[in-house]
C-alpha cells in the first residue's frame, strides 16, 4: 500500500471521487501544510490557518499507479487556477500533490511536465503535516448526497470504478 495527498479545492468531492476508483484502499479529508497544528474547517474559513482541504489516499500500486491517480486527479481540477476550483474560493482550495517519498516528486513532477503547460499552479511538495478533519466532513457526500460538490462524478469511467 502507498500514500498520497491530493488537494483539489472542496475536499467533499474529491474524497468521494476517489473513494470511487478502483486500487483505492482508503479516504481521508484533512487539512494538510498549513501553519497550525489541530487545525479546524473554522481556523480555515477566518483565515487563521493557510492550510489546504486535502485528501490522504492510501492504494494499491498492484491495482492503480500514481500516474493512473493523477491522470484521474487532473480530470477533476483546472490546474491552472489559483485559490479556486469550482464556487470555492481561498488559499484553503488551492490545488496540491503532496507526496512523502522523493521517489514520488519525481514521477509527479515528470507526469505534469508531459501533460500540462508549464505554468501550471498546482503545488507538488513534500507533505509537512496533515491532521484528518473533523468527524462530519468524513465521507460527507455518502452521508449527504445532495451535497454542494464541484466534481462531475461521471469523469470517473465505468471501468475505472469498483
Amino acid at each position: 500500500m502507498k500514500t498520497i495527498y491530493l488537494a483539489g479545492g472542496c475536499f467533499w468531492g474529491v474524497e468521494h471521487f476517489f473513494s470511487l476508483a478502483k486500487g483505492i484502499i482508503n479516504t481521508e479529508v484533512g487539512y494538510a501544510n498549513g501553519t497550525l497544528d489541530y487545525p479546524k474547517y473554522e481556523d480555515l474559513k477566518h483565515g487563521l490557518d493557510d492550510a489546504s482541504e486535502t485528501v490522504k489516499i492510501d492504494y494499491d500500486e498492484n491495482v492503480i499507479s500514481l500516474e493512473k491517480i493523477l491522470e484521474l486527479y487532473l480530470r477533476v481540477v483546472d490546474p491552472y487556477s489559483v485559490n479556486k476550483q469550482g464556487e470555492d474560493e481561498g488559499v484553503q482550495y488551492r490545488t496540491g500533490v503532496y507526496y512523502q517519498n522523493d521517489s514520488d516528486k519525481e514521477a509527479i513532477k515528470k507526469y505534469f511536465d508531459n501533460v500540462l503547460e508549464k505554468d501550471y499552479k498546482i503545488e507538488v511538495v513534500k507533505l509537512n503535516k496533515f491532521f484528518a478533519a473533523e468527524e462530519y466532513h468524513q465521507d460527507y457526500l455518502n452521508k449527504n448526497p445532495q451535497g454542494y460538490c464541484h466534481i462531475n462524478m461521471a469523469k470517473l469511467k465505468p471501468e475505472e470504478r469498483k
